[in-house]
């Protein structure tokens, strides 16, 4: 099994390599990992201090992981955080960030990658966040005797670990030291497998968000766009999301809208503004003497959807008309009432959400302009769905420090 797993992964490299020719985001996939040793010996030469290796698949895994990084820096000064990403949309976005001080790609997951990785960081403990279960590198980090822990992690029935051929993907997933998992269904599957070293933790993006909302940043520009009237705010948004906005735009004059997409390239800019007819303006260009003059604000940058939250009436959650719902937690801790498509039942807050009706899911545009009203003109509906927002978010936290103990735990062991 392992050859033929081996053999997938070089494929894999190699399609990407292909793609580099003419996909932007694969190109800077291979031009990451250009030198990438060379780079990793060069920052990392002359530390003596213990490494903790984080590593999250993409930006949304990295905010998942944010909690326990700077509850890692802040307890354990004496200890360097060398993160990696898979993805693009990770690296590019956050290869600046300051609670690490190590940020790298992490090389494809062959046999001798995995080992040349290992024998450079040298960890002391590693984190992995949610997913990304590159098997050679778990394979040397058990033999090894290094501590692995997953965090945040979500397991279903139809995952290969559970299935009659998933006896050596199961086997690989035992060497793990730890599962911190989000929900009691994922803990009883991995039991299933003879796991036990489990515990229901949560999920860390809960922690995240609280403290977004408790030390969120102003934005007068935006406050001066809102004035006295009722935002809706639309975030992580694609096109059918988008497209569904424009009805309701047309249909509800009452709003002031904010689209922040998912996607902020000039092409998918222009989209947007085309398909509003010119009606709106970047934030980019907005000034105090133009931003008055519109009904629709584009968000054409990255990094401060989050803090927006705070300014929404309703939030409207892209995602969920095509492959799956982006973050919800972001404006639910603010206690905004949440609009999203129908594709969220892989999300646990959405589903949860949904049943105590703080959130809710739409199918078409007909539902959408319903939904936003009904919350605009019943205050009844409105404050029950931001208690229960406000309320979930606040019961749900405390993954972070869960996994603290653990880390610590493993830490003292080390010395």
């Amino acid at each position: 099994m392992s050859l033929i797993y081996d053999t997938a992964i070089a494929i894999y490299v190699a399609i990407i390599r292909i793609a580099a020719l003419f996909n932007p985001k694969a190109r800077q996939w291979v031009v990451g990992r250009k030198h990438i040793f060379r780079k990793i010996k060069v920052a990392l030469n002359g530390n003596t201090s213990p490494v903790i290796w984080v590593h999250c698949a993409s930006l949304g895994e990295f905010e998942q992981g944010r909690p326990v990084i700077e509850a890692i820096r802040e307890q354990h000064p004496d200890t360097k955080i060398f993160l990696t990403f898979f993805s693009p949309s990770g690296f590019e976005i956050r290869k600046n960030y300051q609670g690490a001080d190590y940020i790298f790609y992490l090389p494809a997951d062959m046999p001798y990658n995995a080992s040349r990785f290992i024998r450079l960081v040298s960890p002391s403990l590693v984190v992995i966040v949610k997913y990304e279960f590159w098997f050679n590198y778990l394979h040397l980090l058990r033999r090894e005797q290094i501590p692995t822990l997953i965090i945040s992690a979500i397991f279903r029935p139809s995952q290969h670990f559970f299935r009659w051929y998933g006896g050596w993907f199961r086997k690989n997933l035992r060497g793990i030291s730890h599962f911190f998992v989000q929900s009691d269904q994922s803990a009883q599957l991995l039991r299933s497998i003879g796991i036990a070293q489990v515990t229901v933790s949560g999920d860390t993006r809960f922690d995240r968000v609280a403290a977004i909302a408790e030390k969120c940043k102003s934005f007068p520009l935006i406050e001066q766009y809102r004035g006295n009237g009722r935002l809706f705010l639309a975030g992580s948004t694609w096109p059918a999301d988008e497209e569904l906005i424009k009805t309701l735009c047309q249909s509800n004059q009452g709003f002031k809208y904010i689209i922040a997409p998912h996607e902020v390239h000039e092409e998918h800019i222009r989209y947007i503004e085309q398909l509003f007819g010119g009606q709106c303006i970047r934030y980019s260009k907005a000034t105090p003497e133009n931003i008055s003059k519109t009904n629709i604000l584009i968000i054409d940058s990255i990094g401060i959807l989050s803090n927006l939250y705070q300014y929404a009436y309703i939030a409207y959650i892209g995602g969920a008309f095509g492959k799956g719902l982006h973050n919800i937690l972001e404006a639910a801790t603010f206690g905004k009432p949440v609009i999203f498509g129908p594709n969220y039942t892989k999300f646990k807050e959405a589903v949860d959400l949904v049943e105590l009706g703080g959130v809710f899911s739409i199918h078409n545009a007909g539902e959408l302009i319903h939904t936003a009203n009904q919350l605009s003109m019943d205050e009844t509906v409105y404050m029950k769905a931001s208690g229960q927002c406000s309320g979930y978010v606040a019961l749900m936290r405390g993954a972070t420090s869960l996994i603290l103990l653990e880390i610590h735990k493993h830490l003292s062991l080390k010395r």
